[in-house]
């Protein structure tokens, strides 16, 4: 939707492109060519039964790209998505992207590790599991709260829910696993281009300090902006802020980072 300088929003696990649709209108009436997919197995896409990894989704975007003839693009990307746009990076160099802001992000290594002690430990990573795989709507039910605010309505909640619902379990059960147990610390190093990751210092689902804080460290020029009170559902829950934040960054001219 739209033209001018164009934006790829990039949604996160379980997640359909209509999680960016707030961004998206302000972002067209600022004057941006505003693009968006809902990925495999996510939203009206396809649930091919096979591909929930990293690479084949890194892949996916580089098709979505290379078939738009998409260039000069700022990609903004929530939670699972920054480990594809890292590995978009470390697989296909880049190519079409001039700046990368990084919301929620999950990155870099979720599991705990004798290489990685500031990971979370493998139990409390499963936990959850069972329940997703065996009752995936009580699943979402249990971590709909964290993810937003007090204060934040029951209809925005409920709406939450319904995208996540309409995710294939298949996808949802896959992705988590390969979530979990992918790195992605080389890959954001590969990011050449400058980042903004902006991060909420009450991300239940991806603590600041294991997550936001160190892929900002990974990446060669990155900017860590952090949100005081916010969840992992930032982009809905301090949507002003971010739209502003993401402005400010895409109008920056070179040097003066």
């Amino acid at each position: 939707m739209g033209s001018g300088e164009p934006i790829l929003f990039l949604s996160g696990w379980t997640l359909p492109s209509d999680f960016w649709g707030p961004q998206m209108v302000g972002f067209v009436a600022r004057g941006h060519r505003c693009l968006s997919f809902d990925r495999r197995g996510h939203g009206r896409s396809s649930d091919p039964g096979c591909g929930y990894d990293h690479d084949t989704l890194a892949d996916d975007i580089a098709a979505v790209i290379d078939a738009l003839g998409l260039r000069g693009l700022t990609v903004v990307a929530h939670s699972m998505a920054a480990m594809e746009v890292a590995r978009y990076f470390s697989r296909h160099d880049g190519a079409g992207i001039d700046r990368v802001v990084l919301v929620g992000a999950i990155t870099p290594f979720l599991l705990r590790t004798d290489d990685n002690p500031e990971g979370i430990d493998g139990a409390v990573l499963a936990a959850g599991s069972d329940l997703l795989m065996t009752d995936f709507p009580a699943w979402i039910a249990a971590n709909t709260d964290p993810f937003f605010v007090a204060g934040t309505s029951d209809a925005m909640k409920q709406w939450g829910q319904r995208m996540m619902l309409g995710t294939s379990l298949l996808a949802a059960v896959q992705l988590a696993q390969a979530n979990v147990a992918t790195d992605f610390r080389a890959d954001l190093a590969r990011i050449y281009v400058p980042a903004l990751v902006v991060h909420g210092d009450q991300d239940v689902s991806a603590p600041l300090a294991v997550t936001g804080a160190r892929t900002a460290a990974l990446i060669p020029d990155a900017r860590l902006i952090v949100y005081e009170g916010a969840p992992h559902g930032l982009p809905l829950t301090h949507a002003e802020r971010l739209a502003q934040d993401i402005a400010a960054f895409m109008a920056e001219e070179p040097g003066e980072r």
